[in-house]
């Protein structure tokens, strides 16, 4: 029995064609378990359909690389830039979907966060500036980010016709609909963001020119799948190595940002933040209300709601149409589930969010479940 506290979560929704069974979904979370030339496994099969399963209405993958010499982000990352990748996903998808569940594919240029990759021939970005931070370890990296070479107007545009390929690519595999990441300090971000982007060109400078990047692979993204197919991005303002950036404009920034994303043609804007529910500049509103406010499409929020009354109050107050959770959704695959069934969650252990760690969880607990059902 649904509580009424947590009934918006269970209530279905429409998304450029797709109908969804309710407001819960599983956020991009990279997992490194693909093979070394960036193939689906079957352990990837198992893990995707543990969500859909356990009652998440829409899943959306890890961040899937789009080209061969720059994009891939870590070791052991899949990715979409050939058909032979692409195809590796349809086993995927119709796990996802014979539970009734969609499923999206993220799109992911890693750009100068590129970590030690034998993939990645070189790492580009909008300007050669050193990341902040350091490689992560549970990725496989360590030490500083090395330097990346500064992207040419040509590997800009080889950059943005991949995205376009791959979003193609995941179309025709059968995904339900495609994310742009535009978060957490990849290239897409790295163009947005003032410090990472030092760019004299049309590209750098004001926020507008800034953008300018994200609007165009937005734009050749949608003109490669067409305008029924569901495109969403993916914007925060803060990074896997700069946890506390802000956009300096604040909430001026936000509605020239929403405003351009938004005419550049996604369908839907996923925001993710450390708390979804805090205001996004210290006062006012948070930042998938400013979304909201200032794209005027559905919005999905991710960031700090694994409690379901937080979630559905997100969801109450218009803030967001569909939540996504990261950590709540590694502790609890069947969390809707068990949120319908007013079953308790199980507490998250940070030790999850190492791929590996969360592997060997996943293994210890499919054995336990084969004991006692023997």
């Amino acid at each position: 029995m649904v509580s009424e506290k947590t009934a918006s979560l269970f209530q279905d929704f429409s998304l450029k064609g797709i109908q969804l069974q309710n407001r819960m979904s599983v956020s991009p979370m990279t997992r490194i378990s693909g093979t070394e030339d960036g193939q689906v496994t079957d352990r990837m099969v198992r893990y995707y359909e543990r969500y859909a399963k356990g009652g998440f209405s829409l899943v959306f993958t890890e961040g899937l690389y789009p080209d061969e010499p720059h994009s891939q982000g870590y070791f052991n990352q899949p990715g979409i830039a050939s058909e032979e990748q692409a195809a590796g996903w349809e086993p995927v998808i119709q796990a996802v979907h014979q539970h009734g569940s969609a499923i999206f594919a993220q799109l992911m240029h890693a750009g100068a966060l590129s970590q030690d990759n034998p993939r990645t021939e070189t790492r580009i970005a909008p300007s050669p500036v050193e990341p902040k931070g350091e490689q992560l370890a549970m990725y496989g990296g360590s030490g500083k980010f090395p330097v990346p070479q500064e992207i040419t107007k040509q590997q800009i545009n080889q950059v943005i016709t991949s995205f376009a390929n791959s979003a193609t690519r995941a179309r025709n595999a059968g995904f339900d609909g495609v994310e742009i990441h535009g978060a957490n300090g990849y290239i897409v971000d790295q163009f947005l963001t003032d410090y990472t982007n030092q760019r004299t060109d049309e590209y750098g400078g004001s926020l507008t020119n800034r953008l300018r990047f994200a609007q165009e692979v937005i734009r050749a993204v949608r003109n490669a799948i067409g305008s029924d197919f569901p495109l969403s991005i993916r914007i925060s303002q803060s990074k896997i190595n700069d946890f506390s950036h802000q956009w300096a404009g604040g909430e001026d920034d936000a509605a020239i940002i929403f405003e351009s994303i938004a005419e550049a043609g996604v369908d839907i804007i996923h925001i993710t933040e450390y708390d979804a529910t805090q205001p996004a500049f210290g006062m006012g509103l948070s930042l998938a209300g400013l979304a909201k406010k200032y794209g005027k499409l559905p919005v999905i929020a991710n960031g700090h709601l694994e409690d379901p009354e937080k979630a559905a109050k997100l969801v109450d107050a218009g803030d967001a149409d569909l939540i996504t959770l990261g950590k709540g959704a590694l502790a609890n695959p069947d969390w809707p589930n068990r949120v319908k069934e007013g079953s308790p969650l199980k507490d998250f252990n940070s030790e999850l969010l190492d791929p590996q760690a969360y592997i060997k969880d996943q293994e210890l607990s499919s054995a336990r479940y084969m004991n006692n059902s023997e």
